[in-house]
């Protein structure tokens, strides 16, 4: 696989701080039952990494001392790790909002077929990935009878009344475009999932995110190998939109890989790219400082662009409308 890294970080993406911290995004390892085209983590069925339980009490302590309010939980397929329902459990007897991002088709797997009951029973917030509500383009980009399984675990979620009008149970989609372009506005698409998921499945949901495809790992490697990296690069720095700044997910939340360490977002994350631009050395969990981190710089690179391009893109969607 190609690395983009030293692509990426001779960049002159403009200077950001921190702001003070709210959320935990937690990479709980890199097993997934799915091997998707624009997956920037290289998550897989054959991938063994795991949080251990140490880290995991380490991440409870640190949302403790910091009254967090959320945490975020991603993978791979975060319900692959054999201890996400004691963090589940243990977040939300803090009255923390915890949220799982879910690829859909975990639910109908063996061996995790009550994992549905259970976010039900726990209020978690779901964010699944569902880059299209065509079954060709779906299936095409994370593999074959994907869609399939999208559409029962979605249908089961609504039953539990998940997406349900005053039933409190949130249940958002993922949009990420097929290529190397930006997601189309927001809102728009937002109403044309609903009707075609509506009238087809009877399947209803909350919230559409829209969201870029980072020039990193999977996706990234294969617009080297296609000879398209600069391309891409160029549009999203040609499409930057200053008024995302001031709204992107990184100035509130600390990514935390699944052995601890501790980086700016998920995708400097896997760029490996340190808390502090100043130390080529990573920062565990263990040794943060939660007085240092206010107004502390943010480690940036070309890729940033990709969160401030267009109508913006972070794990919640658009940043702005595309016609502010």
């Amino acid at each position: 696989m190609h690395d983009c890294k030293p692509l990426l970080l001779n960049s002159d993406f403009p200077a950001i701080v921190r702001k003070p911290l709210e959320i935990l995004q937690i990479n709980l390892g890199y097993r997934c039952n799915l091997s998707c085209v624009h997956c920037h983590v290289n998550a897989g069925p054959k991938r063994t990494e795991a949080m251990s339980r140490d880290t995991l009490e380490q991440i409870l302590a640190l949302a403790d001392d910091a009254n967090l309010h959320t945490l975020d939980l991603t993978g791979g397929a975060p319900e692959m790790h054999p201890d996400f329902k004691y963090l589940v459990r243990a977040a939300r007897d803090r009255g923390m909002t915890v949220i799982d991002r879910c690829n859909l088709t975990i639910l109908e797997a063996d061996g995790y077929r009550d994992m549905a009951e259970f976010l039900a029973a726990q209020q978690v917030n779901i964010v699944a990935s569902l880059p299209c509500y065509l079954e060709d383009n779906v299936d095409k980009q994370r593999g074959k009878g994907v869609f399939r399984d999208s559409l029962a675990a979605l249908q089961r979620l609504n039953r539990l009344g998940y997406g349900q009008p005053d039933s409190g149970l949130e249940l958002d989609l993922v949009f990420n475009p097929q290529d190397a372009v930006l997601p189309p506005e927001q809102s728009s698409l937002e109403q044309a999932y609903k009707q075609h998921l509506r009238d087809e499945y009877g399947i209803v949901f909350n919230r559409l995110y829209a969201v870029t495809n980072m020039p990193i790992q999977r996706f990234g490697s294969t617009l080297i190998s296609q000879g398209r990296f600069e391309a891409y690069l160029n549009l999203l720095k040609d499409s930057f939109r200053a008024d995302n700044l001031d709204n992107l997910m990184c100035l509130n939340t600390l990514s935390i890989d699944w052995q601890g360490y501790v980086y700016d977002c998920d995708f400097n994350q896997m760029l490996d790219l340190p808390l502090d631009q100043n130390d080529k050395a990573r920062q565990h969990i263990s040794e943060l400082d939660l007085k240092r981190l206010a107004d502390h710089p943010i480690t940036t690179a070309a890729h940033c662009y990709g969160c401030t391009a267009g109508q913006g893109s972070s794990c919640g969607g658009a940043l702005v409308s595309a016609t502010a």
